[in-house]
């Protein structure tokens, strides 16, 4: 079941202009077992809108939280890419911050406990936050107290109440996954303490038009931020940003630091949006040109790598792909590539290993695989980790393997 978006999800204006359709498709975690081939798939629109008003780019349909968070197939800890970034944030924010080993530090969507793993490194007290019963058992076996379960404001004072407030809290890849912001943040003041911090990361708009990363556009991810919008959010409910940086994660992302009082800094950090902003305009982020002018790139993009693909196949050439993360299904999916043209796909995540891809029905190996069998080329489906695979696949690559990135267009290497 999906609920068709009647107003933005930040201003609650109704102009809202759909101008990507990547089709009704799987959703991209629902990986299948021998026995699912044959049953019917359940599949869900996945339509881009962009609110005229405040100019958020979101789904104009959502699906059901439980159908795609409750049993979690994504785990951080496969990448080390991923790790790093991880041990990026924890030691930037503890130094930052100034926390002691009495504060708390409070993750929400904390996964199998990975970015909280480095705090508890340094000593600091840690709770998580997530609904994926598996991830939340992992965690917990960890030693990271997790709470099974949604954030909400109703959470947020049971957990206030019974621990007090948070120094820091963190959401990576987790703001563009909730349906109401305003609870999520009002959640956030709650638990935060009055000096406190939320850190939050999330894909940046620029990037993902920027460099067609139209694969990063999801049934999960339900918002596509720009600063604009942030800063419209962040003022409803009286919350200030601290500081604004860009990142290379995910092919270009967001690290957002929010407050509960001005920064005293505030030049700075006007400054530093100003400049945001403009450049944000001078590319011409909110012109609906703009926005037609990516979806004609990307319908482009998939009649290239199909084309591609059907060449090296027309030729006898063996294809494996790497990476069955939800970015790759979308891709598989929007560009009718399924196993007719793909031999096998790779990935890292054990969970993943012996089930087959949603839609497009390819069967999931270990990495080994690839030495295994040697494919004459392989469909780098997780391209944002593509130098960490790169580094791992040295072989493959002197063997005179080739690797074929789609995004941000179709080319092979070496």
């Amino acid at each position: 079941m999906t609920k068709k978006l009647v107003h933005c999800r930040i201003c609650k204006g109704k102009r809202l202009f759909t101008f990507l359709n990547l089709g009704t498709i799987p959703l991209p975690n629902g990986f299948l077992k021998l026995e699912d081939l044959k049953k019917k798939e359940n599949k869900y629109p996945l339509n881009t809108a962009y609110c005229m008003d405040c100019g958020l780019v979101q789904l104009a349909e959502t699906v059901n939280p439980e159908a795609m968070f409750k049993n979690y197939v994504y785990i951080p800890s496969s990448s080390k890419t991923r790790m790093s970034n991880f041990a990026d944030i924890a030691f930037t924010i503890r130094n930052r911050f100034h926390i002691s080993t009495e504060s708390l530090v409070i993750d929400i969507g904390s996964n199998d406990g990975s970015l909280l793993s480095y705090f508890r490194g340094y000593g600091i007290k840690t709770l998580g936050i997530d609904p994926a019963t598996n991830l939340a058992k992992i965690a917990q076996l960890k030693g990271i107290e997790t709470i099974n379960d949604y954030i909400s404001q109703k959470l947020a004072k049971k957990i206030r109440s019974a621990k007090g407030t948070a120094k820091i809290i963190t959401a990576t890849n987790v703001v563009a996954h909730i349906q109401d912001l305003h609870d999520l943040f009002n959640s956030i003041k709650i638990l935060l303490s009055d000096n406190g911090a939320f850190i939050c990361e999330f894909p940046y708009l620029m990037d993902l038009i920027e460099k067609n990363q139209f694969d990063t556009i999801y049934h999960e991810h339900l918002s596509y931020f720009s600063v604009k919008p942030l800063l419209n959010l962040l003022s409803q409910v009286n919350l200030h940003l601290i500081d604004i940086e860009r990142t290379s994660i995910d092919g270009g992302s967001l690290r957002v630091y929010i407050g509960k009082k001005e920064n005293q800094n505030n030049n700075t950090i006007n400054d530093k949006i100003k400049d945001m902003i403009a450049a944000e305009e001078k590319f011409g982020l909110g012109n609906l040109s703009v926005l037609n002018l990516f979806a004609k790139r990307i319908k482009r993009l998939r009649r290239e790598l199909k084309m591609t693909l059907q060449k090296l196949k027309n030729n006898g050439k063996t294809i494996a792909a790497y990476g069955a993360a939800a970015k790759g299904n979308i891709l598989l999916n929007y560009c009718s590539i399924n196993n007719t043209l793909i031999d096998f796909a790779v990935d890292s995540t054990p969970y993943k290993q012996g089930l087959y891809t949603p839609g497009s029905h390819i069967r999931i190996y270990p990495e080994v695989e690839i030495s295994k069998r040697k494919p004459d080329y392989i469909l780098l489906l997780a391209w944002n980790f593509a130098k960490e695979i790169m580094d791992k696949e040295k072989n493959y690559i002197t063997q005179g393997g080739k690797f074929i990135i789609p995004v941000p267009s179709v080319s092979i290497v070496p």
